[in-house]
């Protein structure tokens, strides 16, 4: 799978994903970094396809309006400790990958996973 990871969820979740086998980019990857708008963060990810993940609710706002970005994972588990996160996702991401086949908004707390429709 291809993922965009936003600005304010750490770098090596991005590294964690490219080790999983997934290609992964970062905001810190882009010439304006965490600066880059939130505009041009839903070209690149609707230009390459790419599954955005954030924690940032204005994606959702505009995944429910505007269905941009087409697929987003949404971080809701509050402030974390990172290797929390990592875990998280590590424990999680096969089913993920398998619930991106059925739901475009998955939502990661500090639960679990969950389906939007």
């Amino acid at each position: 799978m291809k993922f965009f990871v936003d600005a304010q969820l750490p770098y090596q979740l991005c590294k964690l994903l490219n080790a999983k086998g997934h290609d992964a980019i970062h905001t810190d990857d882009l010439p304006s970094k965490e600066r880059t708008h939130d505009n041009v963060i839903r070209a690149i990810v609707q230009k390459e396809n790419r599954i955005l993940i954030t924690k940032d609710s204005d994606f959702e706002n505009s995944f429910y309006l505007q269905r941009s970005p087409k697929k987003l994972l949404i971080i809701t588990t509050g402030n974390i400790k990172n290797n929390i996160l990592y875990a998280l996702v590590n424990n999680h991401i096969e089913q993920i990958e398998k619930m991106f086949k059925v739901y475009d908004l998955i939502e990661l707390d500090n639960y679990g996973i969950i389906g939007h429709e």
